[in-house]
């Protein structure tokens, strides 16, 4: 359903039962899921690419340019999945020669004064709440939550599970399963509240915790750490996946944390 006083180009491509509400701008090469919602005064640009039962804000502005000089207007895209709800005034890029695409996963919240640069890539059933930013390049796991203000290094990645406290600068990658606070960022213990609430049994959050104190509180550098879980711990889809991330992260890991003198 389109209001009149919306504007909807010929281009765009609109799924059934779509409500477009008054002074929304939707430009070309756009494609709308069914049964998504659009509030008023929505800008939703060339490459745009959104779900099913979304509910988009009054305010946010997706697919517009990247913020990056090297931008060279190629062909590029943001994709956002199904059940997505993107607050007041996001702000979400499209992406460059780089992945040539800025993806958002299914069933996330993305609250008010967001920002997702240029390729980011973005799991499913996160929650970013008001004022976070990712810069460029960034990868976020499924089911991570960013409290607010959290601001994330270009290239950074952040681990499934994760949980990240308000205000925080993520300069460095965050493992799975971890939750990260004081400044600089530092393990502070596994996510155990966010795990228990998606099922998670409590001989695995031991299991995760086991390996998490060689890692931050055994006085190992990572390589050390590394090779003793691996040899140490049993083989486990989490025990592979707290290694994976490790020997994938291009930025260093955070560290743990250790009280001065």
């Amino acid at each position: 359903m389109n209001q009149p006083l919306a504007y909807v180009h010929p281009g765009a491509k609109i799924a059934k039962n779509v409500v477009i509400e008054p002074f929304t701008t939707i430009h070309n090469n756009v494609k709308i899921g069914e049964g998504t919602w659009i509030g008023s005064n929505v800008t939703i640009m060339e490459g745009a690419r959104i779900g099913k039962n979304c509910n988009i804000f009054p305010g946010a502005v997706i697919s517009a340019i990247p913020q990056d000089l090297k931008y060279n207007d190629e062909d590029t895209t943001v994709e956002i999945g199904d059940n997505v709800t993107i607050r007041e005034c996001v702000t979400i890029n499209r992406g460059t020669s780089d992945k040539m695409k800025t993806v958002i996963g299914n069933n996330c919240l993305i609250m008010a004064y967001s920002h997702i640069a240029h390729d980011c890539i973005v799991g499913n059933y996160c929650i970013f709440s008001n004022n976070t930013t990712l810069a460029g390049h960034v990868t976020i796991g499924d089911n991570v939550v960013l409290a607010g203000m959290v601001a994330v290094h270009q290239f950074a990645s952040v681990g499934n599970h994760a949980f990240v406290t308000g205000g925080s600068l993520v300069r460095k990658d965050v493992p799975p399963y971890v939750k990260a606070a004081r400044e600089p960022l530092s393990y502070v213990g596994i996510n155990s509240v966010g795990l228990r609430r998606r099922g998670f049994t409590t001989e695995k959050i031991r299991e995760i915790q086991d390996v998490y104190r060689i890692l931050y509180q055994k006085n190992y550098n990572n390589t050390q750490a590394s090779e003793i879980i691996e040899a140490e711990m049993e083989a486990t889809p989490e025990r592979d996946e707290i290694l994976q991330f490790i020997k994938n992260s291009h930025r260093g890991i955070m560290k743990g944390y250790f009280k001065s003198n």
